[in-house]
């Protein structure tokens, strides 16, 4: 049995290599570590940009956006698109758990996190013209704008303020900045290890018991 735990330990020793090496790899390949990746595809619906500082705000009312669009009857190609958008982007973008996604600019994350937040934005926007719910939509856009208000956030910018996005655009996280992320680095690091060590405890948990030695 000893030797069985050693064995595991030894593999999950190299997965954890294998993936630190995997990182450094994309860290030094990735020719477009550094370069926006907005504006490759304009075919879609534009969504205009969002400020680094309304995206903590938007982020906190994606929920209540979302489930007030989930209750509109009449909706039609527009407004679908924009739905869906936000949605695949919240999943490109790991679904907002990656530490400093939302708040730091220099992680590989926030561009992504741009986009799925404007998304959610320009949806609540958008809902403001539809016929259905005009007294709930007109509330939340009060209610959002007066946080925006109190919190200066519409004055706060980065690097990202300024890209308009697109429904035919996706956005996808910068994996090969991770390495030099030591938040995000340290996120997956951790992950990988949870994961060994819920390994670990599963095999603990259901080995065979040893069974006693007659004399």
């Amino acid at each position: 049995m000893r030797s069985q735990h050693i064995a595991h330990t030894r593999r999950s020793a190299g997965w954890l290599l294998a993936l630190a090496a995997c990182l450094y790899v994309l860290s030094t390949t990735s020719g477009w570590a550094h370069r926006s990746s907005t504006g490759t595809d304009t075919s879609g619906i534009s969504i205009p940009s969002l400020s680094h500082g309304e995206m903590a705000i938007i982020a906190s009312y994606r929920k209540p956006i979302l489930d007030l669009a989930a209750r509109m009857t009449r909706t039609d190609e527009t407004f679908r698109r924009l739905v869906n958008y936000t949605n695949i982007q919240y999943s490109y973008c790991l679904w907002g758990i990656v530490p400093g996604s939302i708040s730091d600019e220099q992680s590989p994350f926030n561009e992504c996190s741009h986009a799925y937040l404007a998304a959610a934005k320009a949806t609540l926007v958008y809902m403001r013209d539809m016929p259905d719910n005009k007294e709930a939509v007109g509330a939340l856009i009060s209610d959002l704008d007066a946080d925006l208000v109190r919190n200066g956030g519409s004055f706060v910018m980065c690097q990202y303020s300024g890209d308009p996005y697109n429904t035919a655009d996706i956005i996808k996280p910068r994996w090969g900045d991770v390495p030099g992320h030591l938040t995000s680095l340290f996120s997956f690091l951790g992950f990988a290890m949870a994961l060994v060590s819920a390994g670990f405890a599963f095999m603990y948990l259901t080995r065979t018991p040893r069974q006693p030695v007659n004399a």
